[in-house]
């Protein structure tokens, strides 16, 4: 798409030149607002509870702040559970449903063995030992080996969560049980994907609101990983703290400053379960599992600040300070993409990233994003290599991921300051049965 001039409204900036915002395009034929979907259905945000997160107490002798005469406040009761212990229980895995802690671990893995039942075997030994220690280490308690590393720690909400990629069941020999819904994520054309940065046969999500908890544990499964797999890539990210928020219960922000998650599905719903969960039409060994897209999305931060407010508002489709749709309302009023100005331009404009990637132009398909920033230093320009590393959960990323993202890669008005630089996808089984592993359903089936 050609960019064009910014609007009139946005002044020029002195050096470096003002990037340029993409015109808006014609609104294609089938993207016209079904209101047939209904605007309501669409909407909510991430529920505290779901099956296999609920929080458990702290330990370490954490004491509840009391702030009143009644006990302690809805915003302390959050802090604390922040750095409770996540209990598992229920058919999923934990690290999904609840609310995303602050810190973030996540390697791809590629298993070493080149014959097909070694490599079977191999993976079998490892979900075991991965699945063992993860009850150990999301408890708070200190593994053998460990050097008890973080002794005087509470669990810090530590969840581990573990995918499966298609080249892992092919070099088992269990290409036949690959379920179509882990076809590649095609090229898309703005893409500039590094291949060390994506792929893998197994990946690892470690999560916690301590960074000294989700590392020991990253590198904890790692040292259980040698002799079966070895680390192919590994990203850490970041989102703001329980502790340093002013409001632990509402929606992030990433690097851009943006609120991000805003129209995520709220957990415990039939729109959450239709929009996560793997459906009928997958293989019985995920029954209660989902798939994984994990994205690296590198934002161009400075080019961003070049632009006046105004124009980041127009870009993404909300206002920056309070979230809400440029048509009105609060962060979460429907947006109203049929709302006009005087002039008869749309308020939202057809371009923004939220009309394009809202479920009203997408046959109603939703995804659980997840995402968390990342900030990895200088690249060789001297340049901060910096952005959102995005994870989305998703019934079927066919519909959902690549559906969307072939739409924003062509049209979206944010695709001026980013570009996807890592991709990678996984089935993400469900939760071990009692006394077994995560994957064994597929194993042992």
């Amino acid at each position: 798409m050609t960019p064009a001039t910014p609007p009139p409204s946005v002044p020029p900036p002195t050096a470096p030149p003002s990037p340029e915002i993409p015109e808006p395009a014609s609104i294609p034929a089938g993207d016209q607002p079904d209101r047939r979907l209904g605007r309501r259905a669409f909407l909510g945000r991430v529920g505290l509870v779901g099956a296999g997160g609920a929080a458990g107490a702290v330990t370490g002798g954490l004491v509840e702040r009391a702030t009143g005469p009644h006990g302690p406040s809805a915003l302390d009761r959050e802090r604390t559970r922040a750095v409770a212990a996540v209990r598992p229980g229920g058919p999923h895995q934990p690290g999904i449903v609840e609310r995303p802690p602050a810190q973030l671990v996540f390697t791809a893995y590629d298993l070493t063995a080149a014959a097909a039942t070694q490599a079977r075997a191999e993976l079998r030994a490892l979900l075991t030992a991965w699945t063992q220690a993860t009850s150990v280490l999301m408890a708070g308690r200190q593994p053998a080996g460990t050097g008890q590393r973080t002794l005087g720690l509470a669990p810090a909400g530590l969840t581990v969560t573990v995918g499966i990629g298609a080249s892992a069941l092919r070099r088992a020999g269990l290409g036949s049980r690959i379920p179509p819904q882990l076809a590649p994520i095609p090229a898309f054309p703005h893409d500039q994907l590094d291949p060390a940065r994506g792929d893998g046969d197994l990946a690892v999500q470690i999560c916690a609101e301590d960074p000294m908890a989700a590392i020991s544990a990253a590198r904890h499964l790692d040292t259980l990983a040698r002799g079966h797999a070895s680390p192919r890539w590994v990203q850490h990210g970041f989102r703001r703290t329980a502790a340093a928020a002013d409001d632990p219960f509402g929606t992030a922000r990433n690097l851009m400053g943006q609120l991000d998650g805003t129209n995520n599905p709220t957990a415990g719903t039939a729109v959450f379960d239709l929009a996560v969960w793997a459906d009928s039409l997958s293989p019985s060994w995920l029954a209660g599992g989902s798939y994984l897209v994990a994205r690296r999305i590198r934002m161009d931060l400075d080019r961003w600040d070049l632009f006046a407010l105004d124009a980041q508002e127009k870009i993404i489709g909300r206002a920056k300070v309070t979230g809400a749709p440029l048509s009105g309302g609060i962060e979460h009023t429907d947006p109203d993409f049929l709302a006009r100005h005087a002039d008869g331009t749309p308020m939202i404009p057809v371009n923004s990233h939220v009309r394009l990637s809202h479920p009203q132009f997408n046959n109603g398909v939703r995804m659980l994003r997840r995402g968390y920033s990342y900030h990895d230093g200088l690249d060789a320009d001297g340049q901060p290599d910096a952005g959102l590393f995005f994870l989305a959960y998703q019934a079927d990323p066919r519909t959902a991921f690549t559906a969307v993202q072939r739409k924003l890669d062509r049209l979206d008005a944010l695709s001026a300051v980013i570009r996807h630089t890592g991709s990678a996808l996984f089935a993400v089984p469900p939760a071990a049965p009692t006394g077994g592993y995560v994957g064994q359903q597929l194993l042992e089936s």
